[in-house]
C-alpha cells in the first residue's frame, strides 16, 4: 500500500527543505527523503561549518595585529582540535533546527535513499520497502565534489582532500597545496593560511577566482599573497600521487614542468550532480553534464517531476537553490512566483571577502553594451579607516545607454553582508540615478557603494 502525498521532495538541503516548508504553508501534503543528515552538504558540511573555522581563522590572525589598535595579548595560540569542535557544534545546531521545522508544519521525514519508478501520473518514489506517490515529486539532490581518479585526484580521507576532509582533520598541515581557486579552494586556503599552514594554490586558468571581475582577481591575488599566500595560475595538473611524508603535485604551467610537495592536497576542481541510481534514465529525464535539464519553472519534461539547486545546474549556491525551490513549489500550486531570473549575488568568505552580482565589465562589453563603471577604494572610507580594515574596493557598472545597474563587485572587509544592497537594486530596476539619490548612513563602509555609483558618472565627492 503506497503513502500519498501532494509533494514527495528528494534531498534536504537548503534547497528541499525551504522547499517543503513553502509547500506546507501552501497547504500540500509533503514528504521529504533524506539519505543522511537533514539540511543537506551546505549546513552540515559546507556552507555554516567553513564559515565557522573562517571565523576562528580570522580572529586568530587578528590578535597578530592587536598592537594596531593599541593593545596586546601576552600570548597567541588556537587549539585546532576545538576549532573544529566549534564548527561541528554551529552545525548541529542548525540541523537541530531544521528537525525543528520540519515537526512544525507536519513535513514527513522519510530517512533513506529514494529511487524512482514509473507512475500513473508522477514518477513514484521508493524508499525502502515504502513506496510514496505523489502529484508532485521534485529533485534536489544537490552535488558533489568532482574527482578525477586518472590523475590521482581522489580523496584518500588521510593526505588527498575534498572540502568533506578539509573540515574534520586531526591537526592543521604545515604544507597545503590547493588545487582550484574557486570558492571552496580559497576559503580553505585563507584558512589555513590564517591558522600558519604554509599553503600553494595552483589554478588552470590565468587568474584566480576566474568568475569574477578580473579587477576584483588581481587584487585578491595581491591581497593573498600579503597574507603568505603562494599561487601557481594557468597551471596544469599532471598527476596527484601520495609520497613516504605527504604528496607531490605534477603541473605544467608556461611550458615547464613543475613538482609541488606537500603534507597535504585538498582537490577543489568543481563539482558533479547527484543523478546516479535514481532511475532518471528509465524515465526518459535529460542530464546535461551530471546536471537535470529545467525549463524556466523547474520541469524535467517528465509529467510531476521538476528539479532544482545544484543538480539542475549552476550557479552552485545554496540562496539560488532556496529560490529555486519557492519559486517552483508556488509554481506548482497555481500562484504567480516571484521572478526565476532575479539577480544571484555570489560570495566567497577569505580574507578579504569578495563578493558580486550581476556582469562583470567584460561581460557587458561582450554582451554589446557600453558600460559605465564606477570605483571607489575603502583606503579613504571613514569606516574603513577607522576600523583598520582598509582593503579593497567596490566597483559597480551601469549600461551606459539606460542607466540601469547592471553589475557589482567588492572585495575587502565584510563586502558579503553589503552586496544585497546591489541585489535588491538590480531586482527593482535601479538606475544611477536611484542609487544616486539613495541616502547612505555615515560612518558606514556602505558608503563606498555610494561613491561607486557618484564615480561611474564623473561625481565622486571623497577622492
Amino acid at each position: 500500500m503506497a503513502d500519498a502525498f501532494d509533494v514527495v521532495i528528494i534531498g534536504s538541503g537548503p534547497g528541499g527543505y525551504v522547499t517543503a516548508i513553502r509547500a506546507s504553508q501552501l497547504g500540500l501534503k509533503t514528504a521529504i527523503v533524506e539519505r543522511t543528515e537533514l539540511g543537506g552538504i551546505c549546513l552540515n558540511w559546507g556552507c555554516i561549518p567553513t564559515k565557522a573555522l573562517l571565523k576562528s581563522g580570522e580572529m586568530y590572525e587578528a590578535l597578530g595585529h592587536l598592537g594596531d589598535y593599541g593593545l596586546s595579548v601576552e600570548t597567541r595560540a588556537f587549539d585546532f582540535g576545538a576549532v573544529v569542535q566549534r564548527s561541528r557544534k554551529v552545525a548541529a545546531q542548525l540541523n537541530a533546527g531544521v528537525t525543528f521545522l520540519m515537526k512544525k508544519h507536519k513535513i514527513e521525514v522519510v530517512v533513506g535513499t529514494a529511487k524512482l519508478e514509473k507512475g500513473q501520473g508522477a514518477p513514484n518514489v521508493v524508499v525502502g520497502d515504502r513506496k510514496l506517490t505523489a502529484k508532485h515529486v521534485i529533485l534536489a539532490t544537490g552535488a558533489r565534489a568532482r574527482t578525477i581518479p586518472a590523475i590521482g585526484l581522489e580523496p584518500d580521507g588521510e593526505r588527498i582532500w575534498t572540502y568533506r576532509e578539509a573540515l574534520v582533520p586531526k591537526s592543521a598541515p604545515k604544507t597545503l597545496v590547493v588545487i582550484g581557486s574557486g570558492a571552496i579552494g580559497m576559503e580553505f586556503a585563507s584558512f589555513y593560511r590564517a591558522l600558519g599552514s604554509d599553503v600553494t594554490v595552483v589554478e588552470m586558468l590565468p587568474r584566480i577566482l576566474p568568475v569574477e571581475d578580473e579587477e576584483v582577481s588581481k587584487a585578491a591575488q595581491k591581497a593573498f599573497e600579503k597574507r603568505g599566500l603562494k599561487f601557481r595560475v594557468g597551471a596544469a595538473v599532471k598527476k596527484l600521487a601520495k609520497t613516504k611524508t605527504g604528496v607531490a603535485l605534477e603541473i605544467e604551467a608556461g611550458g615547464k614542468a613543475e613538482t609541488l610537495e606537500g603534507d597535504v592536497c585538498i582537490v577543489a576542481v568543481g563539482i558533479v550532480g547527484n543523478v546516479e541510481d535514481l532511475g532518471l534514465e528509465a524515465l526518459g529525464v535529460k542530464i546535461d553534464r551530471t546536471h537535470v535539464v529545467t525549463d524556466s519553472h523547474g520541469g524535467t519534461g517528465v509529467p510531476g517531476l521538476y528539479a532544482i539547486g545544484d543538480v539542475a545546474g549552476p550557479p552552485w549556491l545554496a540562496h539560488k537553490a532556496s529560490h529555486e525551490g519557492v519559486h517552483c513549489i508556488e509554481h506548482i500550486a497555481g500562484l504567480k512566483p516571484s521572478n526565476l531570473t532575479a539577480p544571484i549575488p555570489g560570495c566567497t568568505y577569505t580574507n578579504p571577502q569578495i563578493a558580486s552580482v550581476g556582469l562583470t565589465e567584460a561581460q557587458a562589453k561582450e554582451q554589446g553594451l557600453e558600460p559605465k563603471v564606477g570605483r571607489f577604494p575603502f583606503k579613504v572610507n571613514g569606516k574603513a579607516i577607522a576600523s583598520g580594515e582598509t582593503e579593497g574596493f567596490v566597483k559597480t557598472v551601469f549600461d551606459g545607454k539606460t542607466g540601469a545597474l547592471i553589475g557589482a563587485h567588492m572585495i575587502g572587509h565584510e563586502v558579503t553582508e553589503m552586496i544585497q544592497g546591489y541585489a535588491l537594486a538590480m531586482t527593482l530596476e535601479a538606475t544611477e540615478e536611484d542609487i544616486q539619490a539613495t541616502v547612505f548612513p555615515h560612518p558606514t563602509m556602505s558608503e563606498a557603494m555610494h561613491e561607486s555609483a557618484l564615480d561611474a558618472y564623473g561625481k565622486v565627492l571623497h577622492i
